[in-house]
């Protein structure tokens, strides 16, 4: 009877929760990129923020939102994708207008060129909402086309995921390469690393697709390397060569 008694207050706590959870999974993605959007806004330098990071992240949430329609999964991952999307395109936006900005007599290039060296680094926002339809409409069409083989939709959820997992392993294998974290934010580290252990425990205890949970493991592991790497590197710092530039990494912030 007691148990009962207290169902009018568990199951509306229950609902609660899990509606916070969906929340934080659906937004709490784009958390790290607001203070990165302000800060590129407020310095008119968008030289810290690579744009190789949405480039990964458009790719992986287009390719998990075409992975949906072969296997339905919960509606806070699909939400989760969309609002990625329009925060990747909002920062792409922000980039290149900073970027032609500060660039003076720079050779105009576009996405209807397709010339490969210059590739995501055009000089208008339209030529990168171009390049992203069209990716959009090409693996759309060999999604349709497909559809009905459980194979190609199960490697595309694969590859959706494993995609956005990798984010890191550029700013891995420059550390690495530079024996050195200099110019990487720490606090964003522990921001991803935060919500990559948030997504994957969303996901085990959620029963999502197995690609999602093995992949999202494999980025928070990518997520600790990286802090391992700065710990070790802090403890015995490298002196910094003379005139080496340090190319930003797809996941620098």
């Amino acid at each position: 009877m007691g148990a009962e008694g207290l169902d009018w207050l568990l199951v509306p706590l229950h609902q609660l929760v899990s509606w916070g959870a969906a929340g934080a999974m659906v937004f709490g993605g784009v958390v790290p990129y607001i203070p990165q959007y302000r800060d590129i806004r407020r310095t008119q330098n968008a030289e810290g923020f690579s744009t190789y990071v949405c480039l990964v992240l458009l790719v992986a949430n287009i390719l998990r939102i075409l992975f949906w329609f072969g296997r339905h999964f919960e509606s806070p991952l699909l939400w989760q994708s969309i609002v990625m999307i329009l925060t990747m395109l909002l920062m792409l936006k922000l980039c290149t207008e900073v970027r032609v900005t500060n660039e003076l007599n720079v050779k105009r290039r576009f996405f209807a060129d397709f010339d490969p060296h210059h590739f995501w680094h055009w000089n208008s926002f339209g030529d990168y909402v171009q390049c992203v339809l069209a990716f959009t409409g090409v693996a759309g069409y060999v999604t349709y086309l497909s559809i009905d083989s459980a194979l190609f939709v199960e490697t595309l959820g694969f590859l959706a995921v494993l995609t956005e997992a990798m984010l890191g392993v550029p700013q891995l294998y420059r550390n690495y390469r530079h024996q050195s974290t200099e110019g990487m934010s720490i606090k964003m580290v522990l921001m991803w690393t935060s919500g990559d252990t948030f997504k994957t425990a969303y996901f085990l205890l959620n029963g999502a697709p197995l690609q999602f949970s093995v992949c999202g493991l494999l980025q928070v592991l990518v997520d600790l390397a990286i802090l391992g790497q700065a710990y070790a590197f802090a403890r015995h710092p490298q002196k910094p060569a003379p005139h080496v530039a340090h190319p930003a990494s797809a996941k620098a912030l």
